[in-house]
């Protein structure tokens, strides 16, 4: 710890920080612009001014750019110093020069960094009466709008979308005042990180497009923590609500999962929420046709056929752990299905025995930036796992870090560590089935179909560790990547591997954690981070099941059913449709779902499921962390939770008394019972119970219009708010507005201080200093490898069909969207160039691909760095099939497009 006086009076600052960071820590209240925490000190807006004294004898001092420097022991200086009051009050009067002053129409008014510094600095009459300067707008796609009138020039955009993303079709233009932030003309931006353009800037240039098609003040939103239900990943949001309507998602700082950003899909991808096509009455198919029903009818058809025969549960990925469960208690262990091709059941049970019965660590994904080494194995994780990526992006470069130092250059001088760099890579080594958005990052790439990926691994963990099996038999840049791949890790200190299910590959889920296992058996500290696909996967194969569907339909074929109860899952995108069809035959199916999929068209008796923002619950995600996500909003309709819809069902059938899971913590309890590893589960967020200083937290901030407006038309007074029965947050203003615990934060707000940047104000963000919401229910069991080592697999020679994973479009619920529609492929097959030319074909020519007995015509997209013999088809588009893949498989010209 240093000692640093500021006007007069000893602070202690963390070391390593610079002065601007360690005045907000302390509570001073120092106006900026370009400065970031995750994007450090370019000293560009010079907001910041402080008086810096060489010692106690200077009484002259000099103003200094506070983010620009070192808060080094014994630094004194001075916020309140008549000099810097008027030199801060003089930047922001000219930084507010062209200004159009457009508050009352900005979407970010209200939360606007802009005018919370401009009222800190004292700029408070606008003096300038000539022409303003003036900028024609760019449209850049469905999720950015762009109103550069009202630029400060204070370059975060262009940072973080350049610097800080990868992105490269964005950039600034111009010289002096008169520069530009956009892109070289009218076009999407295509960074899958875009969307944090809206939170980076400090003024309003950039905001949420699709939250203005239905307009709201910051301030009227209510909002509740939440987690992102569209990947795996479990990043932590802020959803926003309005009269009955999801406005927007926001990020919620998590410091171990994705710290201040999100990607495009989790910010843009909620509308589905608000859709045309939810399913908001109960439905009773009668005659052969569906038709609206009481929920008390559709239950009392359930109740006939559980009279009938025992129920058969298939369960869901994308439902929660709560759900999930009631659905196992109603149907019994033996009859309870993960919803899911057993072949993806086979995955997560294999990701799960690795991770809890091997030495290798499961890290959270913000660890990834601590990482010297990273070998990623079979997974394209700008697609699978966008988060992780982008913070592989920043890992460690020792080399780098090591010149710094010795040249006096610290962390946070943005400038000064990228002049040092001088574009140094990471040690970074991809293998992967197609090219990848990491590839120009990597010191080496290699591209091969899943087996072959495997092989490779088993090599690098074979090179790591002698006592490893052997894979003999690569090829020459198969062995030079293995070897280059190998050296780097074990001279790494924090060596990490990254895998996933993305390849739908046993094996190579295995050599990923046989890599990581040899380091760890060389005395490395080596994590392993293996990517599920989605929500819950995890939560779901915690809970056993008996089997994947394919075993469902064959209990079914041998054993029968009073019925089939489906939870939250459209089983044509997880099985061939012959056999789907076949379970339609062989019992009567319930359908507990939120929007209309095949499923529920084709159901006897449909629920309405309450979406994430209508519900409380926890979902489980590639970490192994559970994390509560809760209610944003009151569900409308019959809409309602669907363990509830469950614990109705088991009431029913005399398996609960009174009283019994009247509220989420019950469920809980009854969870942690019957399945003691997922019991720390209930920790994951404080109980329904709790209250501070007997209050609970508000949804709805201090600044809230209130709901008597809204219904005026109607009657001026105001409806009682709904209850709650599930967590310690109130649907209204009232309640306690201190700081909650981390996992209860539900927005960002400080005195003077209206946007986002209220979380940069103390040393660890509000509420987390205890660390990151959530509890982890899957670690290594004890030092050593009970398991042993895996053996390698012999490499596959035949053409082979793999799956391709798209951000935008392999999404079930996102896919209702307009604005990620607009973003998602068409269907496609992806050729090497070698191979197209074989058979003749250019891109946009059709192609036939047989595999599994199923034959498509798709049109031919020619992907340079494909591997040859591999063909890639992208999987869960709108209008494409179920396919088991990867498989063999043939590829030859098509008749036409499919």
């Amino acid at each position: 710890m240093a000692t640093i006086l500021v006007d007069n009076r000893p602070h202690e600052a963390e070391d390593g920080q610079n002065l601007l960071q360690a005045l907000l820590s302390l509570g001073y209240d120092i106006p900026y612009f370009c400065w970031h925490p995750a994007l450090h000190s370019v000293g560009a807006c010079r907001q910041c001014a402080v008086k810096l004294f060489a010692d106690e004898k200077d009484t002259r001092g000099r103003i200094v750019m506070a983010c620009m420097t070192p808060a080094d022991h014994g630094a004194r200086v001075s916020v309140d110093d008549p000099e810097a009051v008027a030199f801060r009050a003089a930047v922001i009067e000219w930084l507010m020069m062209n200004h159009p002053h457009d508050c009352p129409v900005c979407d970010e008014g209200g939360e606007c960094h802009l005018q919370d510094m401009t009222v800190m600095a004292g700029h408070v009459r606008r003096e300038y009466r000539f022409a303003k300067r003036t900028f024609e707008n760019q449209d850049l796609g469905p999720f950015v709008n762009h109103e550069m009138n009202r630029c400060i020039q204070c370059q975060r955009c262009v940072r973080f979308y350049r610097d800080h993303a990868g992105g490269r079709d964005f950039h600034v233009f111009g010289a002096r005042d008169h520069l530009y932030f956009g892109r070289a003309g009218n076009g999407t931006l295509e960074n899958e990180f875009s969307g944090n353009l809206v939170e980076i800037c400090p003024t309003g240039v950039f905001t949420d497009k699709p939250a203005r098609a239905s307009f709201t003040r910051a301030w009227d939103l209510s909002t509740a923590p939440s987690v992102c239900v569209l990947c795996g990943m479990g990043c932590n949001t802020l959803p926003g609500e309005r009269q009955g309507e999801l406005k927007r998602v926001r990020n919620r700082f998590h410091p171990a999962i994705n710290g201040h950003f999100l990607c495009d899909l989790g910010r843009f991808g909620h509308g589905f929420v608000n859709h045309e096509r939810r399913i908001r009455r109960a439905l009773v198919k009668e005659n052969g046709k569906q038709e609206a029903a009481t929920p008390a009818r559709a239950l009392s058809r359930i109740r006939e056929w559980m009279a009938r025969g025992r129920l058969v549960g298939i369960g869901s990925p994308r439902a929660s752990l709560e759900a999930n469960f009631a659905l196992k208690a109603l149907v019994g262990p033996d009859r309870f299905f993960a919803g899911t091709a057993g072949k993806d059941l086979d995955l997560l049970r294999a990701v799960l025995q690795v991770l809890s019965h091997g030495p290798a660590r499961s890290i959270a994904p913000m660890e990834a930036r601590e990482a010297d080494a990273v070998l990623v194995l079979g997974e394209n994780l700008p697609d699978t796992a966008p988060i992780l990526a982008l913070h592989l992006r920043h890992m460690k470069r020792p080399e780098v870090l090591a010149r710094a130092k010795k040249a006096g250059v610290r962390e946070w001088n943005n400038l000064g560590m990228r002049e040092v760099a001088q574009g140094e890579k990471g040690r970074l080594f991809v293998a992967a089935p197609c090219p990848t958005r990491m590839d120009p990052m990597a010191l080496a790439i290699h591209k091969a179909a899943p087996r072959s990926l495997a092989r490779l691994g088993f090599a690098v963990a074979a090179l790591v560790d002698p006592e490893a099996p052997e894979a003999p038999g690569l090829s020459g840049p198969e062995q030079e990547f293995a070897e280059s791949a190998a050296r780097a890790l074990l001279a790494a200190e924090r060596p990490l591997v990254v895998s996933g299910c993305g390849c739908r590959s046993r094996d190579v889920i295995r050599a990923a954690a046989q890599a990581a296992w040899a380091l760890k058996a060389r005395g490395r500290d080596a994590g392993l981070f293996l990517a599920a696909p989605e929500a819950n996967s995890l939560g779901l194969a915690l809970l056993e099941p008996a089997g994947g569907l394919e075993d469902a339909l064959e209990l079914l074929k041998t054993g029968g059913a009073g019925g089939v109860v489906v939870l939250e899952n459209d089983l044509f995108r997880r099985m061939d449709a012959a056999s789907v069809e076949e379970i339609f035959h062989l019992a009567p199916v319930l359908a507990l779902d939120l929007l209309e999929t095949q499923t529920t068209l084709r159901a006897d008796v449909v629920l309405p499921a309450a979406s994430f923002a209508e519900s409380t619950g926890t979902l489980v995600g590639s970490e192994g962390r559970a994390q509560r996500f809760f209610q944003v909003f009151a569900p409308r309709g019959d809409t309602r939770e669907s363990w509830r819809w469950l614990r109705d069902l088991l009431a029913a059938s005399g398996r609960l008394g009174d009283g019994e899971w009247a509220g989420l913590d019950g469920l809980l309890a009854s969870l942690a019972q019957a399945s003691p590893v997922l019991a720390p589960a209930r920790d994951a967020a404080p109980a329904a119970s709790f209250r501070m200083m007997g209050g609970k937290i508000p949804r709805q901030g201090h600044r809230y219009s209130g709901r008597t407006a809204m219904t005026a038309n109607v009657n001026v007074h105001e409806e009682k708010p709904p209850e709650d029965p599930d967590s310690p947050l109130a649907f209204s203003m009232e309640g306690h507005e201190g700081e909650p615990p981390a996992a209860l934060i539900a927005r960002y707000w400080a005195p003077g201080w209206n946007s986002v940047q209220a979380l940069f104000r103390e040393e660890e963000p509000t509420g987390l200093r205890g660390g990151g919401p959530g509890a982890r229910l899957v670690e290594p069991r004890g030092p050593g490898n009970p398991m042993g080592y895996f053996t390698a697999t012999p490499t596959d020679r035949a053409w082979q069909i793999v799956p391709l994973a798209h951000l935008f479009g392999s999404c079930e619920l996102s896919a209702h969207v307009p604005a990620i529609r607009e973003r998602a492929p068409a269907p496609s097959v992806a050729l090497a160039p070698g191979d197209a030319a074989a058979l003749g074909l250019s891109g946009g020519e059709s192609a036939r691909v047989s595999v599994n007995g199923l034959s498509l015509d798709l049109p031919v997209r020619v992907l340079p760095g494909m591997p040859e013999g591999v063909a890639g088809l992208y999987v869960g588009l709108s209008g494409t099939p179920f396919l088991d893949l990867p498989a063999r498989g043939t590829v030859t010209r098509g008749e036409r497009h499919g």
